[in-house]
């Protein structure tokens, strides 16, 4: 398997990884996710890592650069279902990954870009309700 696959469900991204990832395939996830947000003008993108036993430190700091350069591009990261050594690693490596959030589960993930996009969205419809005017 040379590509992670990664879903659009509408402003948002879906990503499921199901396997353990080596150094190239996580490269070309970060690679393919970025081309993804600007080519849909997703404003959300969800990260589900709950297969995954191990992260290394590659592996952390690409969850963090997919949210830094998310972030740049207007979009929100969220990591959801990390395992409890996942988390430990994680911390035990120093790293923080900035511009990722995380949640529980998939379900409260897609709660968190909803809310965390959602007043951007009403300041949209607002200013498009302005324009018509």
């Amino acid at each position: 398997m040379d590509r992670i696959p990664i879903l659009r469900m509408g402003h948002f991204l879906l990503v499921t990884i199901q396997i353990d990832l080596y150094d190239r395939l996580a490269t070309n996830l970060e690679s393919d996710l970025v081309q993804m947000v600007n080519k849909t003008g997703a404003r959300g993108v969800l990260i589900d890592i709950s297969a995954l036993s191990i992260v290394d430190s590659f592996m952390g700091r690409i969850l963090g650069n997919i949210g830094s350069m998310s972030k740049i591009m207007d979009a929100e990261t969220v990591v959801v279902g990390m395992q409890p050594a996942v988390a430990i690693t994680l911390i035990e490596l120093g790293l923080e990954l900035k511009g990722v959030h995380t949640a529980l589960n998939v379900e409260r993930g897609m709660q968190l870009l909803k809310e965390r996009i959602g007043s951007d969205d009403e300041d949209e419809s607002e200013a498009d309700e302005d324009s018509f005017e």
